[in-house]
């Protein structure tokens, strides 16, 4: 095992490695840039380096400056954990060249899987379904126009580097596509310095399903249940549970059974989720596959009892899974997403001094944040604050415990999203499991929060 771990990130999923680290008598070294010189992490790391400036180019993304902090504090091991260089190969491998190693897959793994043109290939010859589109990426808007008519309108072009909603049109004629391509491309190639796109057909009504595994590189593979991730905007998920409302167990089983076939397959070494797109018949498309742990992992955690950054830090160091095969959740959990935003005002994100907060508790309950009062919010991150995770036996008795924290939680100072969550836990359509990936865009006028003054 490893004794000391540098964590190349900051804010919750900082202090939620380092409290892995620390219950495995591992060392955790902190990386900070100057606009988090009061954040939580660093008062529990057992040492800190500032790797610069509040841009994050120059600090968090700062290859050559994460692995100095770690050679300079004889680190053996990094984690990435999401965002920043997390799905970068390029940092994997400066990593191995400094004799550090990388906690999560191979450099040649994170390149395959990153290229979610290339990814979806690679899953269908390992036995998945894809949607239909593009074998791989369209070089032009031409192509790109003749291909949609093919499989039919809508269709989606989505970046084939990207993630997080960007680099993504939704076209619905034939006159919309050259736009369409030319906007995605551009966005792409800002976001992810890679311009390509491949094409999807839209799959009407779905539901947003991923599975949480865990491989061992040698073909061995643990699934952890499946999470639906449907609420969201602009691609942008919201609020998570597990299981899906929309599953029963006969597609549990056929979905599990097939990503345990695939990623076996292929011989995943780390954590990795796969996405899928279900439809109302309950047959899933494979989307792409994160090469790294997730903003959501909690809800998988609580259902399945497995501590996923300390598996992927056992994984790293050698040490062979918990278990193979499909781990059966235990009752119902839900992750709600608390952001610095105001969804009156189109989710304008916000930074602010936090006045007064009150975390709820009791049982079934986990909050998995940084924030304390007194602390000021930068604007240089993501905005994200806090995620309140609940379980209880059932979805009915989850919504409900939810509510409760909810109401509970308290943060002065800045726009949150809490009101939102609580408005989205109210609505019958939701109680009911009756949505989509459309739900909030539906649903607006019935969601007080969102309602402009």
């Amino acid at each position: 095992m490893f004794r000391r771990i540098l964590v190349a990130n900051r804010g919750e999923i900082a202090l939620r490695i380092v409290r892995a680290c620390h219950e495995l008598s591992i060392e955790a070294v902190c990386v900070f840039s100057t606009a988090d010189r009061g954040s939580l992490h660093l008062r529990y790391a057992d040492a800190a380096v500032c790797v610069g400036p509040p841009e994050a180019r120059q600090s968090y993304l700062s290859i050559p400056n994460i692995v100095m902090a770690a050679k300079n504090t004889g680190c053996e091991a990094v984690h990435p954990g999401y965002g920043f260089l997390a799905e970068n190969s390029v940092f994997a491998r400066g990593c191995a060249d400094n004799d550090l190693v990388f906690i999560g897959p191979s450099p040649d793994t994170m390149d395959r899987l990153g290229d979610k043109a290339l990814a979806k290939q690679i899953m269908a010859d390992a036995g998945l379904p894809t949607i239909p589109g593009s074998q791989g990426t369209v070089i032009s808007a031409a192509e790109a126009a003749r291909l949609a008519a093919q499989v039919g309108y809508p269709v989606m072009l989505k970046a084939s580097a990207g993630g997080g909603g960007r680099g993504m049109r939704r076209v619905e004629r034939p006159d919309q596509v050259e736009r369409a391509f030319l906007a995605a491309s551009s966005e792409a190639e800002a976001a992810f310095g890679n311009g390509d796109l491949y094409l999807e057909k839209v799959v009407l009504s779905p539901h947003h399903i991923e599975v949480q595994m865990l491989g061992d590189g040698a073909g061995g593979v643990l699934t952890l249940g499946e999470r639906d991730c449907s609420i969201q905007r602009r691609h942008q998920k919201v609020l998570e549970e597990s299981p899906s409302p929309l599953l029963d167990a006969s597609a549990r089983e056929r979905l599990q059974g097939q990503v345990l076939a695939a990623c076996s397959a292929i011989g995943y070494a780390g954590a990795g989720t796969l996405e899928f797109l279900v439809d109302e018949r309950r047959d899933f498309y494979f989307m792409e596959m994160n090469t790294r742990v997730q903003v959501e992992h909690p809800v998988s955690e609580v259902v399945t009892g497995v501590d996923i950054i300390k598996e992927q830090i056992r994984i790293a160091a050698g040490e062979p899974l918990p278990g193979t095969g499909a781990v059966s959740p235990v009752g119902h959990a839900m992750e709600f997403r608390i952001n610095a935003e105001d969804p009156a005002a189109g989710f304008l994100p916000r930074g602010g001094r936090v006045e007064r907060l009150v975390l709820p508790g009791g049982p079934g309950v986990r909050v998995d944040t940084h924030l304390y009062e007194g602390y000021t919010i930068p604007t240089s991150y993501d905005s994200l604050l806090a995620k309140v995770i609940v379980w209880d036996r059932d979805r009915a008795s989850c919504i409900a415990r939810g509510l409760r924290c909810l109401d509970e939680l308290v943060i002065e100072g800045v726009p949150t999203t809490r009101n939102l969550q609580i408005d989205i836990l109210r609505h019958p359509a939701f109680v009911d499991g009756r949505f989509s990936t459309a739900f909030l865009e539906e649903a607006g006028d019935d969601l007080p929060s969102m309602r402009s003054a």
